[in-house]
C-alpha cells in the first residue's frame, strides 16, 4: 500500500476527462483529480486540448481530504517547476493534527503571482488570438 502526502510528485495515468478536470490513476487503488485550473498556467478552453485519456502524466498532490480521502492534483506546479520548491515541512509533519483545507493551489508553496508574471503575455496573446478567430 502506498502512502501519499501533500507536495509529493508522482506519475499517474489519465483515466477520465470531464469539463471540470481530469481523473488520474495513481496506483491500483487510488486516483486523484486535476481541476482544470491546475492543468497549466493559462486559459484552457477544452481540457481535451491539454491531456488525453491513457496519457502518463506527472502531478503534484495539493490536498488529501481527511474525511473523503479525495486527492487533489496539480499538473501546473510540475510544468512550471514548482514541484522542486521546498515545502513547509513542519506543518506537514504534524500528521493528523495538520488541518487540511481544500485549495486549488498548494498553500505550502510561495508562488504568489509568479506564474502570472511568467506567462501573462502568452495568456494575453492566446486570448487575443481566440478573439479574432
Amino acid at each position: 500500500m502506498m502512502t501519499f502526502h501533500v507536495g509529493q510528485v508522482l506519475e499517474g495515468v489519465v483515466t477520465g476527462i470531464q469539463p471540470y478536470g481530469a481523473f488520474v490513476q495513481l496506483d491500483d487503488k487510488h486516483q486523484g483529480l486535476i481541476h482544470i485550473s491546475e492543468c497549466r498556467s493559462a486559459f484552457i478552453h477544452e481540457i481535451e486540448d491539454e491531456i488525453k485519456v491513457g496519457e502518463p502524466i506527472r502531478v503534484m498532490i495539493l490536498d488529501i481530504d481527511l474525511y473523503s480521502h479525495k486527492i487533489s492534483l496539480s499538473r501546473r506546479t510540475v510544468l512550471d517547476g514548482y514541484a522542486e520548491a521546498p515545502l513547509d515541512i513542519e506543518n506537514i509533519k504534524q500528521g493528523h493534527k495538520y488541518i487540511q483545507h481544500h485549495y486549488w493551489t498548494n498553500q505550502h508553496l510561495e508562488i504568489g503571482f509568479d506564474t502570472i508574471s511568467k506567462s501573462g503575455q502568452s495568456m494575453i496573446s492566446e486570448a487575443l488570438e481566440r478573439l479574432h478567430q
